[in-house]
């Protein structure tokens, strides 16, 4: 049952917004604490381009079929899936928390936890890598232009060039900065990941509390019932059945081989909280976002554990089949 149970982080992040809720920042100290965040940001996304090897780079985009199928399922897939929640009627889905699932729909993948199911389940470990990590590339870019595109086509709002320069500054030039200095510094940033992992999600947490105490202050929880929370639940769970059954079957007819398979099931169906709420206080500067990241948050806890079971499954087929076959252990398949 274990892996029913809610991780640190997801707690974590419960506590947060449990705190803002009653003690949200005000005045000066939630200014200092906006510096605090955009400098704790920058450090993640260096830390990101720091991490990542570019000989896992070069190899992982051999295999350009896999990353279109991870990369279409991301930014192609999930956005059409997000313009048809819109059919849902508002008295049932308000149309905030509605903007909320639809952001979601627009993020790249997550790297670490789409690197380890991957590995859990048998997966082509050195392709997740570099799929995972493209995404959050891409994402740099595509996020923020399906955001505005998306969002004025329904009339929520308009493509903002402020926006993608901001993203450009605060996250991408980060991270290119820390891929120029990763021949020197790379070895140093992966052998002490447990040093640097609080920083990552510090500032998660820190961007969280600030989001959630602004939404505090302009009533959140006020505007919401327990059903409206229950609908996004349900929603967030039907967007990942449905992904996880397309990217599931559909590589399965595409021919892939079963480490391809398990590849793309868990990078094409995850999405990035490390990412989205840092690109969500850029791209919804000045507006609240406790609404928008709601519906994020709780497709967080809900992907770490579907995925948790299907990589246990994966696993247990892959040392049925090992023993059917008198092997030791199953194969490993490298990009």
């Amino acid at each position: 049952m274990r892996r029913f149970l809610p991780d640190t982080f997801t707690l974590l992040l419960v506590a947060t917004v449990v705190f803002a809720s009653f003690l949200p920042a005000r005045g000066v100290i939630a200014d200092w604490l906006d510096v605090l965040v955009d400098i704790m940001i920058g450090l993640v996304f260096f830390l990101h381009g720091a991490r990542l090897s570019r000989d896992v780079v070069i190899a992982g985009f051999l295999h350009w079929r896999l990353h279109l199928a991870i990369l279409g399922t991301t930014f192609v897939l999930f956005p059409v899936i997000g313009l048809a929640l819109g059919l849902v009627p508002e008295s049932l889905l308000p149309r905030s928390l509605y903007l909320g699932l639809l952001y979601l729909c627009l993020l790249p993948s997550t790297i670490q936890s789409s690197i380890a199911f991957t590995s859990m389940a048998g997966g082509n470990v050195p392709a997740a890598v570099c799929a995972a990590s493209a995404s959050n590339i891409f994402g740099m870019f595509l996020t923020p232009f399906l955001v505005g595109l998306l969002f004025s086509a329904g009339g929520h709002g308009s493509f903002s060039f402020d926006a993608l320069q901001q993203i450009l500054l605060q996250l991408f030039a980060p991270f290119v900065l820390g891929q120029v200095l990763q021949p020197w510094i790379g070895n140093w940033v992966r052998a002490r990941k447990a040093l640097l992992t609080p920083i990552d999600r510090g500032s998660i947490l820190l961007v969280v509390y600030l989001a959630f105490g602004k939404a505090v202050l302009e009533g959140i929880w006020s505007n919401y019932t327990v059903a409206d929370l229950a609908v996004v639940v349900g929603l967030d769970m039907l967007i990942l059945a449905l992904v996880l059954t397309a990217t599931m079957y559909g590589s399965r007819k595409l021919g892939f081989s079963k480490p391809d398979e398990i590849t793309i099931t868990f990078c094409g169906s995850k999405k990035s909280l490390a990412s989205g709420v840092p690109m969500a206080n850029v791209i919804f500067a000045g507006q609240p976002i406790g609404a928008i990241l709601l519906p994020l948050m709780l497709f967080h806890q809900i992907q770490l554990m579907a995925c948790a079971v299907i990589a246990q499954g994966y696993a247990r087929k892959a040392r049925r089949a090992a023993a059917a076959s008198g092997a030791v252990e199953p194969a490993k398949v490298a990009a």
